[in-house]
C-alpha cells in the first residue's frame, strides 16, 4: 500500500533527526512556514480533502463510463486493449486504489485531529465523506485493508470481508451523526468548502446530516436483494435525523474555481477547454449506444450531454475505434449541462441521484407513502436532472418528457416492486451519464438495472460481460501479497467472482 512509502520517510526522517540531535541542541532558530504535524490543523487537510473528493468523482471513472455505454473513445488514440476487452491485469486499477487510499487517509487524519481538538462537528463530516469513498472503493474491489488501513505500526495490513466492512460502515455513520450533533467551531462553516462557504454553520450541519442519511440508504438498497425483511432501524435513524437530500440540495464543492491553469473546476479542466480555448481532451467522446438507443432524438438533454451537433462513436468498434474501412470516427464532446463552466462547483453527489434512491426505498415499502409517494419521487428525480443540466424550460421539458416517454411515464412502472425497482433504476441510469457511473455499474450488477444489447464492446477479443470486480493493483502485490484473499483473482475470475450484495 501507499501508505508504506510514508513510513519508510519517517523511519529515514527519524534516523536524520538522531543524528543530528546534538546540533539540534543547540540550533534555537525554527521556521514557523514549516509545515509540520503539529501546525498542519484539520481544517486545512479537510478544505483540501473535500476538493480531492470533487477532483475524484469528476476524472477517475472515464473507463466505467465507457464500460457503461455512456462515451466512448474518439478513434484518435491507440485503443486501450484491457479497458474495451474488460481483461484487465493488475496495473490496471492501480491509480483508482492508491487515490482513494491517499483520499480515506487524509479524511482519517482529519477525524483524528479533530476530535483531539474537541471540533467533533468537523470530524463527523469528514467521516460522512470517509464512508462514501469506502463504500464505492468495496463496491469495485470487494474485500480490501479495512480496519487495520492506516496503522501505521502494521505495513502489511489485513484485508476485511467487504460485508464486514459494509456493517461497520453503518457504525461509522452512527458515529458520524452524533458528532455532528454537537456545537462546532466558530471556523466550521468557513472551512468547509462543501456546505460551509461562509454560510450558516447550522445549516451546513444539517446538510452534512442528510448526507449522511443518503449514503445510509445507498449503502441499504445496495444490499436489497439479501434483505428479508424491511430494515427498519437503519430507515428509522434516517427519519429522524432530517431525511435525505432533497430538491435543490446538491452536494458540490468550490475553493475559488477561476479559468486560469490549475484552478479550473475539475470536470471543466479535464473535459472542457484550457484557459486559453483550446480542447482539453479530444479522446472522450459521446457513445452511439447512449445517443441513439438511450436518448434517441426526444429526449432534451441529449445536448445538455454532449456537443452539438452530435456526433457518437462505437466505443470498441472492429479494427479497434474505426470503422471497417480503416476511416476515424470524429465525435463530439461533452456538452454544456455538465461542462457548465470552469468556475462552477464541481458535483459530488446530485440532488436527482438522491431523489431516485428514495423513489427505489419508497417502492420498495421502505419508506411511506405507497404508490403515489414513489411516483413522486421519481418525477421530483426526473425533473432534477433537466433542472441540474440546465435544459431550456426544464421544469416543463420535464413534465413533457415524464408523460410522452414509455420509460419515464410511471404508468409503465408495472406491478411488482421488481419492476419498479428496475424502471426507477433506467432513469437514474441516463440521469448519470458522465456524473456516477460507479452508481451505474452497481445496479447493474444488483440486477436492477436491465440494460438494451449493445452497451458491449465490439472489440472482437472483449468479453461478454463487464466484470463484477477490479483485480488488485501490482503495489498490494508487491508490499501486501500474503494479504490479499486466496485464490487469487485473474483477468478471468473478476467475470465469475461476485460481491456479497449481488443476487
Amino acid at each position: 500500500m501507499k501508505k508504506i512509502k510514508n513510513i519508510t520517510k519517517l523511519s529515514l526522517l527519524a534516523v536524520v533527526i538522531s543524528i543530528s540531535s546534538c546540533s539540534d541542541f543547540l540550533n534555537v532558530n525554527k521556521d514557523p512556514n514549516r509545515v509540520t504535524g503539529d501546525n498542519v490543523t484539520p481544517d486545512l487537510i479537510f478544505t483540501q480533502a473535500e476538493n480531492a473528493v470533487g477532483r475524484r468523482q469528476a476524472t477517475r471513472f472515464v473507463f466505467l463510463n465507457n464500460w457503461m455505454g455512456y462515451w466512448g473513445r474518439s478513434g484518435t488514440f491507440i485503443v486501450e486493449q484491457e479497458e474495451t476487452t474488460y481483461k484487465i491485469a493488475n496495473t490496471f486499477p492501480e491509480n483508482n486504489w492508491d487515490q482513494a487510499y491517499d483520499f480515506l487517509m487524509d479524511l482519517n487524519q482529519v477525524k483524528i485531529k479533530a476530535l483531539a481538538a474537541n471540533d467533533s462537528v468537523l470530524a463527523g463530516a469528514s467521516m460522512v465523506l470517509s464512508v462514501k469513498l469506502w463504500q464505492e472503493t468495496v463496491d469495485m474491489f470487494g474485500a480490501v485493508p479495512y480496519s487495520k488501513a492506516f496503522d501505521v505500526t502494521n505495513p502489511t495490513p489485513k484485508y476485511d470481508k467487504a460485508a464486514d466492512i459494509y456493517a461497520d460502515l453503518l457504525v461509522q455513520l452512527d458515529k458520524a451523526v452524533s458528532y455532528l450533533h454537537k456545537t462546532p467551531s466558530s471556523i466550521f462553516a468557513n472551512t468547509d468548502i462543501i456546505f460551509g462557504r461562509g454560510g450558516s454553520a447550522a445549516n451546513a450541519i444539517e446538510m452534512w446530516n442528510k448526507m449522511a442519511n443518503t449514503i445510509r440508504l445507498r449503502i441499504l438498497l445496495r444490499q436489497s436483494k439479501l434483505l428479508t425483511s424491511i430494515p427498519t432501524a437503519e430507515i428509522a435513524k434516517i427519519t429522524a435525523n432530517g431525511g435525505c437530500l432533497g430538491v435543490g440540495e446538491d452536494v458540490s464543492v468550490n475553493p475559488g474555481y477561476s479559468n486560469q491553469t490549475y484552478k479550473q473546476n475539475p470536470f471543466y479542466e479535464s473535459f472542457g477547454l484550457t484557459p486559453s480555448g483550446a480542447a482539453a481532451s479530444t479522446n472522450n467522446t459521446p457513445n452511439n449506444y447512449f445517443v441513439k438507443i438511450i436518448l434517441g432524438s426526444t429526449d432534451p438533454r441529449l445536448t445538455q450531454f454532449f456537443q452539438s451537433p452530435i456526433a457518437g462513436t462505437d466505443y470498441g468498434a472492429q479494427n479497434g475505434n474505426k470503422t471497417p474501412n480503416g476511416a476515424v470516427i470524429v465525435g463530439s464532446g461533452m456538452g454544456p449541462g455538465l461542462l457548465q463552466s470552469a468556475s462552477s462547483d464541481q458535483f459530488i453527489l446530485p440532488a436527482f441521484e438522491s431523489l431516485f434512491f428514495q423513489a427505489e426505498a419508497t417502492a420498495r415499502g421502505w419508506l411511506p407513502g405507497g404508490d403515489a409517494a414513489a411516483q413522486s419521487l421519481f418525477n421530483s428525480a426526473i425533473a432534477e436532472s433537466f433542472r441540474w443540466l440546465n435544459v431550456p424550460d426544464a421544469a416543463n421539458a420535464a413534465a413533457t418528457y415524464e408523460t410522452s416517454v414509455n420509460t419515464a411515464n410511471w404508468a409503465n412502472s408495472g406491478t411488482s416492486v421488481s419492476d419498479k425497482a428496475k424502471f426507477i433504476a433506467f432513469q437514474k441510469y441516463i440521469s448519470m451519464c458522465g456524473i456516477d457511473a460507479v452508481e451505474a455499474w452497481s445496479d447493474l450488477r444488483r440486477g436492477v438495472l436491465v440494460l438494451p444489447s449493445g452497451y458491449i464492446s465490439n472489440n472482437p477479443t472483449a468479453a461478454a460481460s463487464l466484470p463484477n470486480v477490479l483485480t488488485y493493483p501490482q503495489s498490494e502485490f508487491t508490499t501486501n501479497s500474503s494479504n490479499i484473499p486466496t485464490p487469487t483473482r485473474s483477468t478471468t475470475t473478476i467475470f465469475t467472482e461476485k460481491l456479497f450484495w449481488q443476487p
